[in-house]
């Protein structure tokens, strides 16, 4: 297994959850604007309990502190967040190595919006396929990216 990197257990996820919820309110708020969901829906304690229930297989990046995490889903990076103070240390990149190498992802889709996030991908081998879908309950618009 890549250094730091480890299957993420059940003393993990409501770190793992912070780390999800800043990354939401700070990347997808600007672009959603919904106050009730961003402030009063989303809790770290909801959000950890959901986690127990999670299809795909959650990996964190933990030095002695978790900073980042992936969830894949066979061939599928599903969810990818570094922690916001953190991020430009590698530790994304490292997460992404690990799905791609040791547990063979080939694509995600990340919200059109998301320039940073796009913008990351693409320096790190992927394109984007061409392919667009909606996100569910929004009229904003997820891009199909692929190794």
């Amino acid at each position: 297994m890549i250094e730091n990197i480890r299957k993420a257990g059940e003393k993990d996820l409501f770190r793992v959850a912070e780390i999800e919820i800043f990354n939401y309110r700070l990347n997808f708020y600007p672009i959603f604007k919904d106050d009730g969901f961003y402030f009063g829906e989303l809790s770290v304690p909801k959000r950890a309990e959901e986690l127990r229930n999670e299809t795909g297989e959650i990996f964190v990046f933990d030095d002695g502190v978790i900073k980042g995490f992936v969830i894949i889903d066979g061939e599928e990076i599903r969810k990818l967040f570094v922690e916001p103070v953190l991020q430009g240390n590698s530790i994304g990149g490292k997460l992404l190595d690990f799905a791609v190498s040791k547990k063979g992802c080939r694509f995600l889709w990340a919200l059109e919006k998301n320039e940073r996030a796009v913008a990351f991908y693409k320096r790190n081998g992927f394109r984007l396929s061409g392919e667009r879908k909606f996100e569910e309950g929004t009229e904003e618009y997820l891009v199909k990216m692929e190794r």
